[in-house]
């Protein structure tokens, strides 16, 4: 008699592990799957002229007529970036979320194809206290603080388990509106509880600046302004933006939207009703000069000093419909996203140059971060309770800085798990154990309308070419004799300017010549494939002896 098989949970993270974004996360039961988020990662600076990094699905692609659903925590593209790329290639499953968080999928849907929202299966939680069956796992939701309107955590109950993963979360302690969120009723699930926590705050010992002091700040600054007040935010913090709004309606000021996915972020919290703006409150950019300096704000995007973006713009004198004049405020109301601090920089220097009252997070508490810090995760740990703990969505040393404070937390050592992408953490009724073997998780990188075409090979070409250059040689060759024909041509770039490298030149011409001669030999056919290898490689040589630097040499071979 074959002995059946035990009912086994499978947990496996694609992505957000090992890096900030990129979040992905398979459940897998029996044969059912459940997917929480779809991120993406942005280029970091060993990657020239990737637009971004997403999840590498191989493993789902085999599985996908198992996938029940893919639930969205929340609306930032670190979480649902990868959407309009990876649902296609599974089929387009079913995707449940907060209204926000569907609607901004929608758009970013329709940027990447036209139209191609409608193929959408789409599942709109109205109620966070619904509760939804998909196959074996019984999946159930809660509220949590973030940065960003509809911001979910997520239960999911099996036969064998009970996983509870916040998304990303903070807590607020003094927060503006609602009240201070409790999440004590978690340690009630049905046990063995999995805690899957987002761990950016594990190495944040700061005190948090609550909501209320972040808006005491922003209020006197809007209030006192002399001249025009320009504040630049994230595009998703649309709670903040909604108050500012609120605000400026009671202190008879106008608002103006600038930035892409400022003015489209706010048009879908408007169009759900989140947002509701007075009519004489809001005015387009184009109108700001109508109406006098002291009664006008402008909200946008570009607090990170993306080049394209409206501050970097307006600071550059490159806008339309704004100059920064000595008398307007300037509120960064954004933290720093790591990479960025010193194109920020920057930034900050031109428009300290041009107004005289700048404002931001290290001179002023002018915004609050949608992460926790050392505190807060220990107290969410002990008010959850669970039998195990998996941190998850930062780099591998914050997520051990994670295990410590569990550990702190009062969850044995053995039941703290820190996984890699890829793990494949299986849960029994015996419990829990990392298995040896890992799916792949390589980076997809996303180039222009590419997808995967981008690989190690070409990448590493582009980290040479930026750090060397590359070095062209055009020699035509007399097919009879095997000999070159007048003087090879010579292409640089990025390697030695031309004019001022005459004799290396000169040097490096006859040096072809002479590689030529030898490798074809006295006529007859020759083989091309060697004679470029040869020159490769010699060149290389002699290149690198003249300038230890070592470009990449293309050699071009015409026989005539």
């Amino acid at each position: 008699m074959r002995e059946q098989k035990k009912p086994t949970l499978k947990i496996i993270p694609l992505g957000g592990c090992e890096e900030v974004g990129r979040n992905m996360t398979v459940f897998e039961y029996g044969d059912d799957v459940v997917i929480i988020d779809m991120g993406i990662q942005f280029p970091e600076e060993d990657m020239p002229g990737i637009d971004y990094v997403i999840p590498n699905i191989s493993y789902l692609i085999e599985n996908k007529k198992k996938v029940q659903a893919v639930i969205f925590s929340h609306g930032h593209l670190d979480h649902i970036g990868a959407a309009p790329i990876l649902l296609k290639k599974l089929g387009n499953p079913l995707i449940i979320g907060r209204p926000l968080t569907i609607e901004m999928i929608k758009h970013r849907q329709e940027d990447f194809e036209r139209n191609s929202s409608k193929n959408l299966n789409v599942l709109y939680l109205k109620d966070i206290n619904e509760k939804i069956n998909l196959g074996s796992f019984t999946t159930s939701f809660f509220p949590v603080d973030h940065a960003i309107i509809d911001a979910m955590g997520i239960i999911l109950q099996t036969p064998v388990a009970t996983i509870v993963h916040p998304g990303d979360w903070m807590i607020e302690h003094r927060p503006a509106e609602q009240g201070v969120i409790d999440y004590s009723f978690l340690s009630k699930l049905r046990r063995p509880v999995v805690l899957m926590l987002e761990s950016l705050g594990a190495i944040n010992s700061k005190k948090p600046v609550t909501e209320e002091e972040m808006l005491r700040n922003l209020y006197n600054l809007i209030g006192s302004a002399k001249g025009r007040v320009i504040i630049t935010t994230f595009s998703s913090q649309l709670q903040r933006i909604k108050q500012i709004l609120e605000y400026a309606g009671e202190i008879g000021k106008k608002v103006a939207f600038d930035g892409f996915s400022m003015k489209l972020n706010v048009e879908i919290a408007k169009n759900l009703g989140y947002i509701k703006i007075r009519k004489d409150v809001e005015i387009p950019i184009n109108r700001i000069n109508e109406y006098p300096d002291e009664k006008i704000i402008i909200i946008c995007t570009g607090g990170q000093g993306e080049e394209m973006s409206v501050l970097p713009r307006i600071a550059s004198g490159n806008h339309r419909f704004v100059r920064i004049k000595k008398t307007d405020t300037v509120i960064f109301s954004s933290s720093i996203v790591p990479g960025n601090e010193r194109t920020i920089q920057r930034l900050k220097d031109t428009i300290y140059r041009l107004s005289d009252n700048v404002y931001h997070s290290e001179i002023m508490d002018v915004h609050t971060s949608g992460h926790s810090n050392i505190w807060d995760m220990e107290d969410i740990i002990k008010q959850i309770e669970p039998t195990y703990f998996i941190p998850v969505y930062a780099n591998h040393f914050i997520l051990k800085e994670a295990a410590k404070i569990a550990l702190k937390a009062g969850v044995p050592k053995e039941k703290i798990i820190v996984p890699d992408n890829g793990s494949v953490i299986k849960i029994t009724e015996n419990g829990l154990k990392v298995m040896n073997e890992k799916v792949p998780t390589n980076y997809i990188f996303v180039d222009g309308l590419g997808v995967g075409d981008v690989g190690e090979v070409v990448l590493r070409d582009r980290q040479m070419l930026a750090q060397d250059g590359m070095f062209v040689v055009v020699a035509i060759v007399d097919r009879a004799t095997g000999k070159v024909r007048g003087s090879p041509d010579i292409i640089s770039r990025g390697f030695v300017y031309l004019r001022e490298s005459k004799d290396l030149l000169g040097q490096t011409r006859r040096k072809v010549i002479n590689i030529v001669d030898k490798t074809t030999g006295r006529g007859g056919v020759a083989n091309w494939t060697y004679v470029k290898d040869e020159i490769k490689e010699k060149l290389g040589q002699f290149l690198f002896s003249r300038t230890e630097r070592r470009p990449i040499i293309l050699p071009v071979i015409i026989e005539v």
